[in-house]
């Protein structure tokens, strides 16, 4: 069984209500349609409900699906969703009739089906820029009271019989957080190593990523990798971490045994936390693009509630491991 076929069956155990904000777009629908046939979720899609019913009957969705359609212009939900966004919001100079406004967009409507318990989880970005549906995640849903930053990660599949013998992998920060200091990075790796444990019930092993391996250079990018390890091991003293590492030293265990002779983590990592977007958002697409890794993801974690980010590259079959992803959180949550 594949890692993606084993994250759908396990959410199919135990399927959770995900809204997805972007009902207008075929992959989006598509996906949808897919992961109610499989019993992952039920479904509700925002959008025009004209334009999301000519997009189902597209792809072949009947009544028996079951799939709902709220559309911001008629829903019942909308007043609901403006007089708590203004609430929200309020200390922030906003007037009820931009409230009223901003209920209609799409992110912010799904997003508010969360917060208000309508939905457990949705999954957005196809269309919409990863800063606008993440902005929407974090005024509506808001950062949970216990986690230090609101970060993001990539499921990589690796793939199948992969000489290094591993199905998968997860990297961070991939997609949101810029240039973290080193106190920020240990806290992007705990986060990534409890939703590693979370999605593919694996105890992870955490390479904090750089261009030195263990002092063989000198430079404050790599002082603060080295600093974010020993944050790390303070905090979390159970968690197999090290660092700094080079990829090939954390992945490659001959190499690892080379370079870092006493890591217990060198050469078997399955947790790779990057320096900086910069070289996480470059190392993620050359998995995909070069190494030809399925990648799942911006997956945000830190939210009070599941809130998923697509690539605006996205397939149907991308939206639908999404999905699949959301409801594992939802259900971590419980």
């Amino acid at each position: 069984m594949t890692m993606l076929h084993e994250l759908r069956t396990r959410a199919a155990s135990r399927p959770a209500h995900i809204v997805l904000s972007e009902g207008h777009d075929p992959r989006i629908v598509a996906g949808a349609l897919e992961a109610v046939r499989e019993g992952i979720a039920r479904i509700t899609l925002v959008g025009s409900a004209t334009i999301v019913t000519g997009l189902l009957k597209e792809v072949g969705a009947t009544e028996a699906d079951l799939i709902a359609i709220e559309d911001p212009a008629t829903s019942d939900m909308t007043q609901e969703v403006a007089r708590t966004y203004y609430d929200l919001r309020k200390h922030k100079g906003i007037r009820e009739d931009f409230a009223a406004e901003q209920a209609r967009d799409p992110l912010v409507f799904a997003a508010m089906m969360v917060r208000n318990g309508h939905a457990d989880g949705t999954v957005g970005g196809a269309v919409h820029t990863t800063s606008d549906t993440v902005r929407a995640a974090l005024q509506v849903i808001g950062k949970a009271k216990d986690a230090p930053l609101v970060s993001s990660f990539f499921l990589m599949a690796l793939p199948d019989n992969h000489p290094s013998g591993r199905a998968a992998m997860t990297f961070g920060d991939c997609g949101l957080v810029i240039d973290p200091d080193a106190d920020e990075l240990a806290a992007i790796a705990a986060s990534s190593a409890a939703s590693h444990r979370q999605l593919l019930d694996e105890a992870p092993k955490i390479a904090l990523l750089s261009f030195s391996t263990m002092g063989s250079a000198k430079h404050p990018n790599v002082t603060k990798v080295s600093d974010a390890v020993s944050i790390l091991k303070e905090r979390h003293p159970d968690l197999a971490a090290d660092g700094e590492l080079q990829f090939d030293a954390a992945f490659v265990p001959s190499v690892g045994k080379s370079k870092a002779p006493e890591s217990s983590v060198a050469g078997h990592a399955n947790v790779m936390i990057f320096p900086n977007l910069d070289a996480g958002n470059i190392g993620y697409k050359i998995a995909q693009r070069i190494g030809g890794c399925d990648a799942i993801g911006p997956v945000l974690q830190g939210l009070t509630k599941p809130a998923n980010d697509l690539s605006r590259g996205c397939t149907a079959e991308d939206v639908t491991n999404m999905i699949a992803v959301t409801v594992l959180q939802a259900n971590g949550n419980d």
